[in-house]
C-alpha cells in the first residue's frame, strides 16, 4: 500500500519533471559555457511537449483494481527527456549559434520551472503526510 502511494502516476510524472529541468540546466550550462567556441551548436532539450501530447491522448479514464488491468498510465511513465542539437541557426560568423541573453533567460526560466515542479511534490508529499496523522500536521 505504501508502495502504491510513493509510486503514483502524479509523482513519476512530477519526478520525471525534475530530471528533465535537470538535463535542461545541464544542457544550458554547457552551451554557455562554449558561447566563445568556434563552430559549436546549441542544444536544447524537449519533454513538455511530449508531456502534453501524452496527456491529451490519454483522454480515456479507467478505473484499476487490479495489477493486470490495462493501464492508461504507462505511457505517461515511458515519457524521458531528449536533448537534440540545433543545427539550423547560426548566430556568428565563426557559426556558434549561441545567444547568451536567450540561454540566460532560458536558465532563468527552467529555474522557476524546477522550484514550481519541486514545490508540488512537497505539496503532494504533505498532503500524504496529513492524511496519515489523521488529519494533524
Amino acid at each position: 500500500m505504501l508502495q502504491a502511494l510513493l509510486s503514483s502516476p502524479k509523482v513519476a510524472v512530477l519526478e520525471q519533471s525534475l530530471a528533465a529541468a535537470s538535463l535542461r540546466h545541464k544542457v544550458i550550462s554547457n552551451n554557455i559555457a562554449n558561447v566563445n567556441t568556434p563552430g559549436f551548436k546549441k542544444s536544447e532539450v524537449a519533454f513538455e511537449s511530449m508531456l502534453q501530447n501524452a496527456l491529451s491522448e490519454s483522454k480515456v479514464k479507467l478505473t484499476i483494481t487490479n495489477d493486470k488491468h490495462i493501464s492508461t498510465v504507462k505511457p505517461l511513465l515511458q515519457l524521458a527527456p531528449t536533448v537534440h542539437s540545433v543545427d539550423t541557426t547560426t548566430m556568428r560568423t565563426d557559426g556558434n549559434n549561441v545567444d547568451i541573453d536567450i540561454e540566460m533567460a532560458e536558465l532563468a526560466k527552467n529555474n522557476i520551472y524546477y522550484n514550481a515542479v519541486a514545490q508540488q511534490l512537497g505539496q503532494h508529499f504533505s498532503g500524504l503526510k496529513t492524511v496519515i496523522n489523521g488529519g494533524r500536521s
